[in-house]
């Protein structure tokens, strides 16, 4: 089922949905279900798989050269999705990025992800390389996500890179940032950025992570202001470590209110500091609920015992 049509059935309450990372290196899917059984009784209808780009090393080697080493592998986000739907009996959410693929194999993933019935996806830019500067896109791949959102789009019209073929059924989300997107001069060019990916045929957005509901409240506002009105689900991380109140703000471009920073500067040791972030999540969990969002999406990064924490308060 289209995660649009799920939301358009439940459109009366809130649901609840998690983000997953793949292992890396050929890690086993045992570890994937492993962190997602505890999660299962919260009932999420759908569960989100990223997908990382392939990262290199340069080793410098004997005689002054330096050797390209790949240090980060591709996971199988495909195969991972597929063995969720089949477990769990849950629908899927592949990340697709731009980073690392032509539109060629963008295309190839797409025919593979219809065929095994995976017909929602999220498309994404993806993030640059540690070593790169900025983002720098595959030869022969796109630049943006929107240009990824096009595509999709015509292969729901049968059109393909190179000949008719049948037409697939793919529901698109792709990401908002209620605190800007760090690239974005403005919010005004941001939100018609936005506008465009809808237009281009994008069916919901996911936010980035945000730490006051007041910011996601004002996007949305913004969104519709900019006849954006496709659902908007607001995506959500507690903090955890007492190092993220720098660290994150410098990796996502987010903003953490005086009162959290305090209480977390405040804490005596890390399981203090942890509570602290639970304890935050939780409230902001509640109010975004009492305000009838269309469903709570949690970025697990593997750290499920805080997500039945969280699950167990809120839903």
């Amino acid at each position: 089922m289209k995660i649009t049509d799920y939301l358009a059935q439940k459109k009366d309450e809130t649901v609840i949905s998690f983000e997953i990372l793949p292992p890396l290196k050929g890690g086993s899917i045992q570890s994937i279900f492993d962190s997602l059984d505890p999660l299962m009784e919260f009932k999420p209808p759908f569960i989100d798989v990223t997908y990382h780009r392939e990262e290199y090393d340069y080793k410098q080697r004997p005689g002054g050269y330096y050797e390209k080493t790949s240090i980060r592998k591709r996971p199988g986000t495909v195969g991972i999705c597929a063995a969720i739907m089949n477990r769990y009996g849950v629908e899927a959410v592949p990340h697709l990025i731009c980073g690392g693929f032509t539109i060629e194999e963008t295309e190839n993933a797409l025919i593979d992800l219809s065929f095994l019935g995976i017909n929602n996806v999220l498309a994404l830019r993806g993030d640059a390389r540690k070593l790169e500067g900025r983002f720098i896109p595959e030869p022969g791949g796109h630049n943006f996500a929107i240009d990824m959102v096009r595509q999709i789009e015509k292969m729901n019209k049968g059109e393909y890179l190179e000949s008719a073929g049948q037409a697939t059924d793919f529901c698109i989300g792709v990401a908002g940032y209620p605190e800007k997107h760090f690239e974005a001069p403005n919010m005004k060019l941001d939100m018609q950025f936005l506008k465009e990916k809808v237009d281009a045929g994008a069916d919901y957005i996911v936010t980035q992570m945000f730490f006051d509901n007041q910011k996601y409240f004002d996007f949305v506002d913004l969104c519709r202001e900019y006849d954006i009105n496709v659902p908007i689900i607001p995506g959500l991380k507690p903090l955890t470590r007492k190092s993220q109140i720098s660290r994150l703000p410098s990796i996502f471009y987010v903003n953490f209110p005086e009162e959290l920073v305090e209480a977390v500067i405040k804490a005596k040791d890390k399981a203090a500091v942890k509570q602290v972030g639970i304890e935050w999540c939780i409230q902001q969990s509640k109010e975004l609920k009492a305000k009838g969002v269309p469903c709570l999406h949690y970025y697990t990064m593997g750290d499920v015992n805080t997500f039945v924490k969280i699950g167990k308060e809120v839903f």
